[in-house]
Protein backbone atom coordinates (compact mmCIF):
# COMPACT_ATOMS: atom_id res chain seq x y z
CA UNK A 1 0.00 0.00 0.00
CA UNK A 2 1.68 3.37 -1.25
CA UNK A 3 1.11 6.59 0.72
CA UNK A 4 -0.42 9.36 -0.64
CA UNK A 5 2.54 11.67 0.12
CA UNK A 6 0.49 15.21 -0.17
CA UNK A 7 -2.32 14.42 2.40
CA UNK A 8 -1.52 15.92 6.08
CA UNK A 9 0.73 13.97 8.41
CA UNK A 10 -1.26 13.75 11.75
CA UNK A 11 -1.74 10.15 11.07
CA UNK A 12 2.08 9.55 12.01
CA UNK A 13 2.71 7.29 14.70
CA UNK A 14 3.09 8.70 18.08
CA UNK A 15 6.45 6.91 18.36
CA UNK A 16 9.12 9.00 16.90
CA UNK A 17 11.36 5.93 15.56
CA UNK A 18 8.40 4.62 14.02
CA UNK A 19 7.54 8.19 12.35
CA UNK A 20 10.47 8.43 10.80
CA UNK A 21 10.64 4.98 9.51
CA UNK A 22 7.56 6.01 7.52
CA UNK A 23 8.46 9.22 6.69
CA UNK A 24 11.38 7.69 5.10
CA UNK A 25 9.82 4.98 3.58
CA UNK A 26 7.47 7.23 2.04
CA UNK A 27 9.58 10.20 0.90
CA UNK A 28 13.19 9.40 0.88
CA UNK A 29 13.38 7.74 -2.73
CA UNK A 30 12.14 10.96 -3.94
CA UNK A 31 14.12 13.34 -1.89
CA UNK A 32 17.37 11.37 -2.79
CA UNK A 33 16.58 11.60 -6.73
CA UNK A 34 15.91 15.51 -6.00
CA UNK A 35 19.20 15.95 -4.16
CA UNK A 36 21.42 13.75 -6.48
CA UNK A 37 20.53 16.69 -9.26
CA UNK A 38 22.53 18.93 -7.03
CA UNK A 39 25.31 17.17 -5.91
CA UNK A 40 28.53 16.04 -7.51
CA UNK A 41 30.11 13.29 -5.48
CA UNK A 42 28.28 10.11 -4.19
CA UNK A 43 28.32 10.88 -0.25
CA UNK A 44 26.57 14.84 -0.94
CA UNK A 45 23.07 13.20 -1.30
CA UNK A 46 22.91 10.92 1.54
CA UNK A 47 24.64 13.85 3.80
CA UNK A 48 21.84 15.66 2.83
CA UNK A 49 18.96 13.50 3.13
CA UNK A 50 20.58 12.34 6.60
CA UNK A 51 20.41 15.70 7.99
CA UNK A 52 16.63 16.46 6.30
CA UNK A 53 15.08 13.68 8.36
CA UNK A 54 17.60 14.68 11.35
CA UNK A 55 15.47 17.55 11.16
CA UNK A 56 12.36 16.21 10.95
CA UNK A 57 13.10 14.04 13.68
CA UNK A 58 13.51 17.18 15.32
CA UNK A 59 10.86 19.15 14.69
CA UNK A 60 8.12 16.26 14.75
CA UNK A 61 5.97 17.49 16.98
CA UNK A 62 5.31 20.53 15.20
CA UNK A 63 5.26 18.50 12.27
CA UNK A 64 2.61 16.60 13.70
CA UNK A 65 0.73 19.52 14.79
CA UNK A 66 0.38 20.87 11.19
CA UNK A 67 -1.88 20.41 8.68
CA UNK A 68 0.01 20.69 5.89
CA UNK A 69 1.45 18.36 4.26
CA UNK A 70 4.76 16.80 5.17
CA UNK A 71 6.68 16.35 1.58
CA UNK A 72 7.31 20.11 0.61
CA UNK A 73 8.34 20.84 4.20
CA UNK A 74 11.37 18.00 3.57
CA UNK A 75 12.08 19.47 0.47
CA UNK A 76 12.75 22.76 1.60
CA UNK A 77 15.06 21.77 3.71
CA UNK A 78 16.93 19.75 1.71
CA UNK A 79 16.89 22.52 -0.52
CA UNK A 80 18.62 25.08 2.71
CA UNK A 81 20.76 22.30 3.50
CA UNK A 82 22.02 22.15 -0.48
CA UNK A 83 22.44 26.22 -0.37
CA UNK A 84 24.01 25.62 3.00
CA UNK A 85 26.84 23.49 1.79
CA UNK A 86 27.03 24.99 -1.67
CA UNK A 87 27.85 28.21 0.66
CA UNK A 88 30.28 26.93 2.40
CA UNK A 89 32.36 24.98 -0.24
CA UNK A 90 32.68 28.70 -1.78
CA UNK A 91 33.84 30.11 1.30
CA UNK A 92 36.66 27.63 1.72
CA UNK A 93 39.45 27.23 -0.36
CA UNK A 94 40.34 24.77 -3.54
CA UNK A 95 41.66 21.46 -2.00
CA UNK A 96 44.29 20.23 -4.10
CA UNK A 97 44.32 16.26 -4.48
CA UNK A 98 46.85 14.47 -2.19
CA UNK A 99 48.20 12.86 -5.45
CA UNK A 100 49.68 16.31 -6.52
CA UNK A 101 51.65 16.63 -3.77
CA UNK A 102 53.95 13.40 -4.38
CA UNK A 103 55.03 14.76 -7.49
CA UNK A 104 56.17 18.17 -6.71
CA UNK A 105 57.10 19.60 -10.35
CA UNK A 106 58.96 23.14 -10.18
CA UNK A 107 58.71 23.30 -6.51
CA UNK A 108 61.69 21.73 -4.72
CA UNK A 109 60.85 19.14 -1.58
CA UNK A 110 62.77 21.40 0.57
CA UNK A 111 60.20 24.46 0.28
CA UNK A 112 57.57 21.86 0.80
CA UNK A 113 59.14 20.87 4.01
CA UNK A 114 59.88 24.40 5.12
CA UNK A 115 56.71 25.70 4.40
CA UNK A 116 55.11 22.37 6.86
CA UNK A 117 57.52 23.61 9.24
CA UNK A 118 56.27 26.99 8.97
CA UNK A 119 52.68 25.82 8.89
CA UNK A 120 52.86 23.30 11.87
CA UNK A 121 54.72 26.40 13.63
CA UNK A 122 51.92 28.88 13.29
CA UNK A 123 49.72 26.10 14.12
CA UNK A 124 51.35 25.83 17.38
CA UNK A 125 50.45 29.67 18.51
CA UNK A 126 46.99 29.14 18.24
CA UNK A 127 44.89 28.80 20.76
CA UNK A 128 43.22 24.85 20.57
CA UNK A 129 39.74 25.58 20.48
CA UNK A 130 40.68 27.60 17.33
CA UNK A 131 43.25 24.76 16.09
CA UNK A 132 40.95 22.19 16.47
CA UNK A 133 38.11 23.81 14.19
CA UNK A 134 40.75 24.79 11.82
CA UNK A 135 41.78 21.42 11.53
CA UNK A 136 38.66 19.87 11.52
CA UNK A 137 37.33 22.26 8.59
CA UNK A 138 40.25 21.68 6.60
CA UNK A 139 42.47 18.94 7.05
CA UNK A 140 39.21 16.73 8.13
CA UNK A 141 36.82 18.48 5.41
CA UNK A 142 34.25 19.02 7.76
CA UNK A 143 31.95 21.75 7.54
CA UNK A 144 31.72 24.25 10.63
CA UNK A 145 27.86 22.62 11.19
CA UNK A 146 29.29 19.12 11.63
CA UNK A 147 32.78 20.54 13.86
CA UNK A 148 30.11 22.41 15.44
CA UNK A 149 27.96 18.87 16.47
CA UNK A 150 31.49 17.10 16.54
CA UNK A 151 32.96 19.33 19.48
CA UNK A 152 29.33 20.29 21.14
CA UNK A 153 29.28 23.97 20.37
CA UNK A 154 26.88 26.34 18.26
CA UNK A 155 27.22 26.81 14.95
CA UNK A 156 27.64 30.77 15.55
CA UNK A 157 30.62 29.43 17.65
CA UNK A 158 32.37 27.28 15.42
CA UNK A 159 32.41 29.73 12.61
CA UNK A 160 33.50 32.54 14.76
CA UNK A 161 36.46 30.50 15.88
CA UNK A 162 37.39 29.18 12.28
CA UNK A 163 37.52 33.24 11.41
CA UNK A 164 39.48 34.21 14.55
CA UNK A 165 41.67 30.66 13.83
CA UNK A 166 42.21 32.09 10.03
CA UNK A 167 42.79 35.58 10.85
CA UNK A 168 45.62 34.46 13.34
CA UNK A 169 47.48 32.10 11.08
CA UNK A 170 47.10 34.76 8.64
CA UNK A 171 49.35 37.50 10.70
CA UNK A 172 51.25 34.60 12.42
CA UNK A 173 52.64 34.03 8.88
CA UNK A 174 52.48 37.37 7.79
CA UNK A 175 55.03 38.25 10.63
CA UNK A 176 57.29 35.06 10.08
CA UNK A 177 57.52 36.62 6.67
CA UNK A 178 58.26 40.03 7.80
CA UNK A 179 60.65 38.63 9.76
CA UNK A 180 62.52 36.57 7.41
CA UNK A 181 62.94 39.16 4.67
CA UNK A 182 63.80 42.52 6.37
Amino acid sequence: MTANTDEPHSDLPRDADAAIRQLYSDHAEALFSYVRRFCLDQAGPDDIVQETFIRAWRHLPQLRADSRPIRPWLFRVARNLLTDAERAARSRPVMVPASSAEYPGDESTLGHVLDRQLLCDALRHLSPAHRTVLVETFYNGGTTAVVARQLGIPHGTARSRLHYALDALRAHLQDQSAAACP
